[in-house]
């Protein structure tokens, strides 16, 4: 047998490490194959930059493992954390030494098996566990994610809040790869920084019906800065149902409502009259109120004027923060199909405001093309993310370089009062 070990391949993007002609090992005698025989423990040859059990690591290093003298290389190293994640690696070309190429995270156990070879062709394993130390002097960057774990429509942006205030690049980009955000089936999408503290997340295209959408984050413990560190954040769990679109036609003063791309019902209504015109573009339903009391001078018109009005409304679906709805109107009944009366909501009569109210739920679109009104601001009045193009939410990631998936959060935070917010417009 000759003295110079077995040649293997090494994949020098990950851990793992893949021996060539194993389907040798199987043939003949197997009791004189290396492969075949019982691992040598291999401490003797094995040291790391952490001696095992000893002291704690530095999460700022990389953890390296390297073989002493001659007599063996390493063949194969796998690294995981206290979760069961693998944590990436490189192994030189010679087989002797490894180390990891992401960031540890702070307060952490890995466990590193580590396999040999010695001159003979000799399987050798030696098994670390490491402690990294845990920063507790550190800040802690904290996310809470949104919306909370249910079912919602195909228009819901999943949403990610801060903690803290991130303005660096760099920190950004640190920040976003670590919060995920998986579906099934897997769509095209990415993180969007609202501002310092806030990121939304939507597909390229509106989510499919009937989704799975998990989100969670892998920051805890992760440095972001030198005194800042990631902390623990609650996944949520999302999923879509049918694919529901209510488009509104202003200028034909008709609304028609898709369910998974079919036609189930056209709804004659009013919107917007002029001087008070109905935003157009994409929004996403916000909330239902089977009751609600609109009064006008909550969106700055003058009790008295032509235009004051406080009214019982029923079968109110909210779609913007600042009041606009979808809700029964039978005082406009005449005017529904035929002419814009509102100031700003969309009306109905009371029997199709309660069939619409019960055939959409929270995350649905809702859609206003052909009115004089402006178009729908993507963060400042509810969730009007899709009337951004996509390029243009690709360049809000902090990963815009890298190939985008679903693998990024609440309301963008207002300077006006939460009362201011939540006026309704008629």
């Amino acid at each position: 047998m000759s003295n110079r070990p077995r040649t293997r391949t090494v994949l020098r993007c990950g851990l793992l490490i893949v021996p060539l002609a194993v389907s040798a090992a199987a043939c003949g005698d197997s009791s004189s194959q290396p492969l075949s025989a019982k691992p040598y423990d291999a401490a003797d040859q094995i040291s790391a930059n952490t001696p095992d059990g000893k002291q704690k690591a530095d999460p700022d290093k990389p953890l390296e493992v390297s073989v002493k003298g001659a007599e063996a290389r390493i063949t194969d190293v796998t690294a995981t954390d206290s979760s069961g994640r693998y944590i990436r690696g490189e192994l030189s070309a010679d087989g002797r030494r490894w180390k990891t190429t992401v960031p540890l995270a702070a307060g952490t156990r890995y466990t590193v098996r580590v396999s040999t070879e010695d001159r003979k062709g000799a399987p050798g394993r030696k098994t670390l566990v490491v402690d990294t130390t845990d920063n507790t002097s550190s800040d802690r960057l904290g996310v809470t994610f949104g919306p909370d774990t249910g079912e919602y429509g195909v228009g819901q942006p999943v949403t990610a809040v801060l903690s803290k205030e991130i303005s660096d690049p760099g920190q950004r980009a640190v920040v976003e790869s670590a919060l995920k955000v998986d579906s099934s089936p897997r769509v095209e999408g990415s993180w969007h920084w609202v501002d310092g503290k806030t990121l939304h997340f939507r597909p390229r295209e509106y989510w499919p019906a009937h989704a799975t959408i998990s989100v969670h984050s892998n920051l805890d413990g992760l440095k972001i800065t030198h005194k800042l560190y990631g902390g623990p954040a609650e996944p949520v769990k999302l999923t879509t149902g049918d694919a529901v679109e209510a488009i509104t036609d202003a200028a034909a003063h008709h609304m028609t409502v898709l369910r998974n791309g079919e036609e189930i019902n056209t709804i004659p209504v009013t919107t917007g009259k002029p001087g008070f015109s109905t935003r157009n573009g994409v929004k996403v339903v916000l909330g239902k109120e089977s009751f609600v009391r609109m009064r006008s001078s909550t969106v700055g018109i003058a009790a008295g004027s032509s235009d004051s009005y406080d009214l019982p409304v029923h079968w109110a679906t909210r779609v913007t923060l600042s009041g606009e709805y979808v809700h029964a109107a039978p005082w406009s009944v005449g005017s529904q199909g035929a002419a814009n009366v509102s100031h700003g909501c969309t009306g109905m009569s009371t029997a199709n405001a309660q069939w619409f109210f019960n055939h959409v739920r929270v995350g649905d679109i809702v859609e206003v093309v052909n009115s004089g009104g402006d178009t729908m601001t993507p963060f400042d009045n509810g969730f009007g993310d899709w009337n951004m193009p996509w390029k243009e939410w690709r360049d809000g990631s902090a990963l815009k370089n890298k190939a985008s998936s679903t693998t990024g959060a609440a309301e963008r935070e207002q300077n006006s009062s939460a009362d201011a917010r939540l006026r309704p417009q008629l």
